[in-house]
């Protein structure tokens, strides 16, 4: 069977998202990907499709669209938020992290997100938009790939690939927990050089908030400016995902999936690839700080972190639909409406 999705309201950007098309940065192209890689290899788990599927990944709040063409599964992992699930005159809703079949003529809309600012909505058999230069992922400022090259509209129908219900829908009984202010390990450099001790120093041991200039190419941060010992001015050389640009105000930038391959500003440190989702997930407005770690201790945390997906995998579960709380529900119910103080005299 292969159903496809017609989208009646797009959410504030939904794109196509693989984890990235590899290979291409040194012909300008970036890697682009879901900014929540974990969240996408969780998402696809649950609903029965290899880890690099193609999916929807969501910022802010989630899209509203409809089943066509027979049924579909579908799962969403990276952040809470309300999944409602319309057949006919009768809405039931559901929360994230568990796989859920939903009939042909369905409607789903999915609401806000809570716990992170983007999340990722996979489907069995992935989103079977066409392949640009191997990857299905969606780069916005070049206009290729995804859904042609650009976020969802209304109207927009995107194919489903081929799939076949084998047996039950599937939940993760111990999701990811958002914390409060978050922590990123990074690599100092490559031109850590470029900035005076005391820079350094600061960069470590002082917190930053998000700006409101935060995207999926990158964030700008806001916090006491970073002093160079002569310009923020480097001969143009490669970035990669993580890389910390300063220009010359000062303020650092983290540079995400869909960042430019090469800049000639100079580069205070590198976030490590384990934290990147970490990263990917916060708004404008979130508290972080900054950790330096060796580049041992970076890759023993890509370990650690390949290890816990692995752990997580392995214990999704058939969904105890009798047996657990519907949290989504919970969040739209109005659990006091009155208070009773004692009963009517007769």
């Amino acid at each position: 069977m292969s159903p496809s999705l017609h989208i009646l309201q797009p959410g504030p950007q939904t794109t196509v998202q693989d984890l990235g098309r590899h290979g291409f940065q040194a012909y300008g192209v970036p890697v682009c990907g879901a900014l929540d890689g974990p969240a996408l290899r969780l998402a696809n788990a649950l609903v029965g499709n290899e880890a690099g599927c193609a999916g929807l990944e969501i910022r802010l709040s989630g899209p509203t669209f409809e089943v066509i063409g027979g049924p579909a599964r579908l799962a969403l992992a990276g952040a809470q938020a309300a999944i409602e699930v319309t057949v006919g005159d009768e809405t039931r809703r559901y929360g994230a992290w568990r796989a859920l079949d939903v009939p042909e003529g369905a409607r789903v809309r999915l609401g806000a997100l809570t716990g992170s600012g983007c999340a990722v909505l996979a489907l069995a058999g992935g989103v079977d938009v066409p392949l640009v230069l191997g990857s299905r992922a969606t780069d916005l400022k070049g206009g290729f790939g995804g859904n042609e090259g650009r976020a969802l509209a209304a109207g927009d129908r995107l194919p489903l690939g081929e799939w076949a219900a084998q047996g039950p829908c599937l939940e993760l009984p111990a999701p990811p927990r958002a914390s409060g202010e978050v922590t990123l390990r990074a690599v100092r450099g490559p031109q850590a050089d470029a900035f005076t001790e005391a820079a350094l120093d600061a960069f470590f041991a002082t917190p930053y908030r998000v700006s409101r200039e935060a995207d999926r190419m990158g964030m700008r941060l806001e916090g006491p400016p970073l002093a160079f010992r002569n310009s923020a001015d480097i001969v143009s050389d490669g970035i990669a995902t993580g890389a910390i640009q300063v220009p010359g105000s000062g303020l650092p930038i983290v540079l995400l999936a869909d960042h430019q391959t090469i800049g000639g500003y100079a580069k205070i440190a590198t976030v490590i690839s384990a934290d990147l989702p970490l990263a990917g997930r916060l708004l404008p407005g979130a508290l972080i700080r900054f950790r330096a770690v060796t580049v041992g201790e970076g890759e023993e945390a890509r370990r650690v972190r390949e290890a816990e997906i692995a752990r997580l995998i392995a214990s999704l579960a058939p969904v105890r639909e009798g047996a657990r709380i519907d949290e989504a529900a919970l969040y739209h119910a109005n659990l006091i409406s009155g208070v009773v103080t004692g009963q009517e005299s007769g």
